[in-house]
């Protein structure tokens, strides 16, 4: 699986119609409403908004795609073939259609929607997609640095961290290499 690392815009005219092609590194379905909602802000007065996205969550891979408004199959189905054919996961991918007066019919559609996806894939930073695991840890002040220097080399990071008596510790790091750090570090909570 792969993910993308950075958004990445196209745009494109055809017909006279203006499509915008969005792509987002998006971790949960609230975040992906969130960037609707504020695409909906931004792209006010556009005609239609065609969304799709593929978010792995506990209970499996979410997929969601919505034509908004265009012909059922048109827009939000050749979107999502897109982000499943090039197996990206944790994906938002947006096709905004700003009208111009020359329909295109229901093959033109299913084109122009897949092609301005097709585009904004093509542009994006795309990576390995790496499954991560939280952990909590609570440490004594005199192991953190060798913890943080452990952690490091594990390709993980410190999410957030809390001084009390001792130090509490909200990590990440890659879900395969978790086992072998909590050999190191016994006491680690899966969150």
């Amino acid at each position: 699986m792969q993910c993308v690392k950075d958004p990445a815009k196209i745009e494109e005219s055809i017909k006279k119609s203006r499509f915008i092609g969005l792509i987002y590194p998006c971790s949960s379905e609230t975040q992906a409403v969130d960037y609707l909602k504020n695409l909906s802000t931004e792209h006010a007065s556009a005609n239609h908004i065609v969304f799709a996205y593929r978010i792995k969550t506990e209970k499996g891979i979410i997929c969601r795609f919505h034509d908004a408004g265009e012909p059922s199959g048109t827009a939000g189905k050749p979107v999502f073939k897109y982000i499943e054919g090039h197996d990206l996961i944790n994906v938002l991918c947006v096709v905004v259609r700003y009208f111009g007066g020359i329909k295109l019919g229901a093959g033109g559609l299913t084109r122009a929607y897949g092609n301005a996806a097709k585009q904004a894939i093509e542009v994006a930073d795309i990576i390995e997609f790496i499954e991560l695991a939280t952990l909590l840890f609570v440490v004594d002040y005199n192991q953190l640095q060798s913890f943080e220097y452990t952690l490091n080399n594990f390709s993980g990071e410190i999410i957030s961290k809390d001084f009390t008596g001792q130090v509490k510790l909200l990590v990440q790091l890659p879900a395969s290499q978790s086992d072998d750090f909590l050999k190191l570090y016994p006491g680690g909570v899966y969150q």
